[in-house]
């Protein structure tokens, strides 16, 4: 049997990470938090959240291998199908109460995105492409903007924070894209930004040192959308280790590699 003819219907899983999502409202539980590193944080919202989804997608489609942030992922194959969860991107932002975080979930199928939902239970709103069928903002249809040129566009840029030892150049960079555009955000969740250029609220995206749950649905959505999601060097993207990412429409795009 093809990958394809076995994949998850969309609608049950939108279902479970809208369950899911009700979490992030537990300010006990956003509280709880372990310190991974100087900058690097777990709440209990995260290991809640992915131990709720690995037992519910396991339950459904037991053949589906699990790739979360919390867990060891030593074992994974991308031969096969794979999960990759980042149960709350932008935990720093929970743990202070700023609003921007998400469940971020994506299917790959060979090494390659198929299907990818990024919600956002603050807004209440779902983020969700499948390979070949475009990209949607609850229900509706999405297109990255028309902005011809960086010059004219809404930047944001990302602080890398687990990467203090290169402060210097993210802000060097952050500076190069400052003088040339209209202005920069920073919204502090990698995926919720990857959304916003995909439906024409950013122009572009950039940050160092991402890891691949905090970029897998996002570059597909963007790309369902007419834009990219690539390594500043135009490669593709990697499910298998950390990356630079620059995301935009294709005009501002290059803009973008030429100046990273």
């Amino acid at each position: 049997m093809r990958l394809a003819e076995n994949r998850p219907d969309m609608e049950k899983v939108i279902s479970y990470i809208k369950q899911a999502g009700e979490l992030f409202t537990d300010r006990t539980m956003a509280g709880k938090i372990l310190q991974k590193g100087s900058t690097d944080f777990v709440t209990m919202v995260d290991t809640q959240v992915q131990e709720y989804l690995q037992g519910t997608l396991r339950q459904h489609w037991p053949h589906i291998q699990f790739m979360g942030e919390e867990k060891d992922n030593s074992e994974i194959n991308f031969d096969g199908s794979v999960w990759i969860l980042d149960p709350v991107d932008g935990t720093t932002n929970l743990i202070h109460d700023f609003m921007h975080s998400t469940i971020s979930l994506a299917l790959a199928e060979r090494g390659t995105v198929v299907q990818a939902v990024i919600y956002q239970p603050f807004t209440g709103e779902m983020f969700s492409a499948e390979a070949g069928r475009g990209a949607f903002l609850n229900g509706e249809p999405i297109r990255v903007s028309g902005t011809p040129s960086l010059a004219s566009g809404l930047i944001s840029v990302g602080t890398a924070p687990r990467m203090r030892e290169s402060t210097d150049r993210t802000f060097r960079v952050m500076q190069s894209i400052f003088e040339r555009c209209h202005d920069i955000r920073h919204l502090g969740s990698a995926s919720l930004e990857l959304c916003y250029v995909a439906c024409g609220r950013l122009d572009g995206f950039f940050e160092d040192g991402l890891s691949p749950w905090d970029y897998a649905a996002g570059m597909l959505i963007v790309a369902e959308a007419g834009g990219a999601a690539v390594q500043p060097d135009g490669k593709p993207l990697s499910l298998e280790h950390s990356c630079s990412v620059a995301a935009a429409n294709l005009m501002v795009l290059e803009e973008l590699k030429g100046l990273l």
